[in-house]
Parts: C-alpha cells; structure tokens; sequence
C-alpha cells in the first residue's frame, strides 16, 4: 500500500480540521454538527504526520514540525480575519506542507 506523504497529511488535516475565525467551529464540525470530531481531524492528521516525521527525519525534525502544525492552526485564527478564513487556512496549511515535504518527504 502506497504511503500518503507527511506534507499532504499535515496539510489536508489543516484544511480538513479548519476553523472559521469567526464562528471558531471547524468544516467537520460544522458539517456533522459535532464540534469535537473538527478536533479529532486536526489531532488525528497531526499525529499520524508526527509519527512520519519522526520516523523519516529524526525527533529534533519530528518536534519542530509538530510545534510548525500547532503553531499554524493557531496562527490561522488571527490571521484569518485580517485575510479571511479561507486565505488564511490555505496559507498556513501550504507551508506547513511544504516545511514538511523540505524536512522529511524529499529526503523519503
């Protein structure tokens, strides 16, 4: 079975898990009407890239990218309403994909 990259993991669970800045309820969330489940998206996709992380580019690489997807999904919110939800969203997930496609994927 073909692995899915880390990059595109940590993006989509950006993406997938997103929060509108104003409303502060995800995509899963809102679809599904169950707030906790847009958390198990973000938490999900977050570890399973960690555990890629770590195991194609060490620990040191592994915290630093883990600490970059924390940072990014809190970062999203203040951004997003000074470039809107989705800009935001968007921006954060594509570079967190890419600092993980530059750390561990490209070297996979």
């Amino acid at each position: 079975m073909a692995k899915i990259p880390s990059a595109v993991v940590a993006g989509g669970g950006l993406v997938g898990a997103r929060r509108a800045a104003a409303v502060g309820c995800s995509e899963v969330a809102r679809w599904t009407r169950k707030r906790q489940l847009g958390g198990a998206v973000l938490a999900v996709a977050g570890a399973t890239a960690a555990r890629q992380w770590r195991q194609q580019a060490g620990g040191k690489a592994a915290g630093a990218l883990t600490a970059a997807y924390v940072a990014a999904f809190a970062g999203s919110h203040p951004l997003a309403k000074k470039v809107g939800a989705w800009p935001a969203v968007f921006g954060v997930a594509g570079a967190v994909a890419l600092a993980s496609w530059a750390v561990a994927d490209r070297k996979g």
